[in-house]
């Protein structure tokens, strides 16, 4: 058994545009023993992850270490080589990082990437390290493990690339390892699957863990400790649920207070909007069958290709209208549908009551401008060469043939409007934070005065504190401008607060819809109550108690049938048999004045 992992006095720097070198991480002190999960949390910028890799005797371009220790069994890691950290690195300690898909090679099978450390580091030869790989995926319960290692990453779902990047990291049975906000993109069932893994993988082998994080209801399901961290210091460091009941510092009872938590009092749902009349229908999905786009065009269509089947839906003006369900479940689809990003293959799109061309070549300058979307990384969709004035006014010059002068003065208001300082116009992307960036994107759809935005997993990627802000940003722009918005999250909580319509989309098609209220209070579709169960609470017995009542619940996760039955059968405890599998289900109207309906061949009322 290993020494804790101690982190000690540690002072790291940025290198500024200056040149300048400012401090980032100041003082900072970690313990961590075998079998113990210490987590840092805090918003964008206080320093976690800089304080976390430095465990790793790491620090990323453009930084430096000015002062302190790390010490594992006795050997301050800051003072070693090169060489002598490689050795170190994986074997003794090892690193997950947040996206599994950014960190994973794409073009090499799965097993490789699993083996490569074992190899590296000469623990064993590829015979023995083959059979350590199917133990170790078997104990984070990868399904058929065999049949895993010859597929290459984007052929498995997010939550089983997760659990792959944990396997790897524990293939050479490290003493610790350092966590980088494993689960933040994550739907709320998938990460729920990474939790447990995370949480039996270190009481199985008794291994130290660094978690980073800014989700404290997340933290609260696996930490023993908590350290908050602000502007680069440690502010607070108490046992988990000693934090929860009585946190110290103004700041750690902030991002308490930021936690999103599915409303139990339907008062703090919107009011349900009885009116159906019709008259102010913006948006209508009618039928709508979507696939990806194929290179091979003499490949003959099959049914398993559509992602989407049979979806219809309505967005009003003024609404908000939110798509949820777990990653795969065809929500972004449906998004790039409406947008024209995606053409659909049968079904049609209706704009006030005119058809839209399918795809967005085809559509009308007018067209184009009334419906924008925002995407879930603004880092994708800003050019890192151009300044922001340029970024927001391109759709000033597109749409309304502004230039120089007036353009510059609308650019400001834009920035403005999304409260940030007009100075921001002579900026470049990487001189914004992630919050700052997101709303640069949306004073660029707000310039195009657009009648519906599509909000694409806005908050996601984003910590709680700053999600906040951009949350209240967009409900006072809708009140102040009259648009209406899509909402595409997996984010159940967020949406609670902000749809007055919600959507649940399962394997590409509708399962449940309508008020927010009703939707989100029983009876559900078995699937909606999935979902709900799912968001994390605030409390440290959240997780054992959800999955004393989950076995068997994810085991169809992944295998969405595409016949004429119920897509959800293979996971729903109330699957019926001879009728769930051989038939579509009908849809059943909840409500005599609202449009609250489900699909589902159970009778969810009795």
């Amino acid at each position: 058994m290993s020494d804790p992992l101690r982190i000690e006095n540690l002072f790291v720097e940025g290198q500024t545009p200056s040149q300048e070198w400012v401090p980032i991480a100041r003082d900072a002190n970690v313990e961590v023993n075998p079998g113990e999960i210490v987590s840092l949390i805090g918003e964008s910028g206080a320093g976690k992850t800089t304080v976390a890799l430095a465990a790793l005797g790491y620090c990323r371009p453009g930084t430096r270490f000015a002062g302190g220790s790390v010490i594992l069994d006795g050997t301050d890691l800051l003072k070693l080589s090169a060489d002598q950290l490689r050795d170190v690195r994986g074997r003794r300690i090892a690193y997950v990082a947040q996206s599994a898909s950014a960190a994973l090679n794409p073009r090499i099978l799965i097993g490789k990437q699993l083996i490569e450390g074992l190899l590296v580091h000469g623990v064993m030869n590829a015979r023995e390290g083959y059979k350590r790989i199917i133990e170790q995926m078997e104990l984070l319960q990868l399904p058929n493990p065999e049949q895993m290692v010859e597929r290459y990453p984007y052929q498995i779902s997010g939550g089983q690339r997760q659990r792959v990047m944990i396997a790897m990291a524990m293939t050479c049975m490290p003493d610790f390892l350092v966590l980088d906000e494993p689960t933040t993109a994550l739907d709320v069932t998938t990460q729920i699957e990474v939790l447990k893994a995370v949480r039996e993988v270190i009481q199985e082998k008794g291994t130290g863990a660094i978690y980073v994080s800014h989700d404290l209801s997340v933290v609260a399901q696996v930490a023993d400790q908590i350290i908050v961290m602000n502007d680069g210091r440690q502010i607070e460091r108490s046992a988990t649920q000693q934090m929860l009941d009585a946190p110290v510092e103004e700041y750690t009872r902030m991002l308490l207070g930021a936690v999103r938590l599915v409303p139990k009092d339907e008062s703090q749902f919107p009011a349900v909007d009885t009116d159906d009349s019709g008259q102010n229908q913006l948006l209508i999905v009618d039928d709508v069958y979507a696939t990806y786009e194929r290179g091979d065009f003499l490949k003959p269509w099959k049914p398993e290709d559509d992602i989407l089947r049979s979806v219809s839906c309505t967005i009003r003006e003024r609404e908000v209208v939110a798509l949820v369900g777990e990653s795969g479940s065809g929500k972004s689809t449906l998004a790039r549908v409406m947008a024209g990003l995606l053409p659909q293959r049968t079904g049609d799109v209706r704009y006030r009551g005119n058809s839209l061309p399918p795809s967005v070549r085809n559509r009308n300058v007018d067209q184009l401008r009334k419906i924008q979307i925002v995407f879930q990384h603004p880092d994708m969709t800003l050019n890192p060469a151009r300044s922001i004035e340029y970024a927001v006014g391109r759709p000033l010059e597109l749409y309304f043939g502004m230039q120089r002068d007036e353009r510059r003065a609308r650019v400001e208001e834009l920035l403005t409007l999304v409260d940030l300082p007009a100075s921001y116009a002579d900026r470049q992307p990487s001189e914004l934070s992630g919050g700052e960036k997101q709303r640069v994107a949306l004073a660029r759809a707000f310039g195009a005065e657009p009648e519906l935005i599509i909000c694409d997993e806005v908050l996601s990627s984003l910590d709680t504190l700053v999600a906040t802000t951009i949350l209240e940003l967009l409900k006072d722009l809708k009140e102040r401008l009259g648009v209406a918005y899509l909402f595409v999250s997996h984010d159940l909580a967020t949406v609670a607060t902000i749809a007055d319509r919600v959507i649940v989309m399962y394997a590409g098609r509708i399962c449940e819809q309508g008020p927010t209220r009703e939707v989100f209070s029983p009876p559900y579709h078995p699937y909606t109550d999935l979902l709900i169960s799912s968001v994390p609470e605030l409390r440290t017995d959240w997780l054992t108690d959800v999955l004393k009542t989950r076995e068997g619940v994810s085991a169809g996760r992944g295998s969405f049938p595409v016949d004429a039955g119920c897509a959800f059968r293979t996971r729903c405890p109330m699957m019926i048999e001879g009728v769930c599998d051989t038939q579509t289900p009908p849809l059943r109207a909840l409500t005599e004045n609202t449009d609250h309906g489900v699909y589902c061949h159970h009778d969810v009322t009795t």
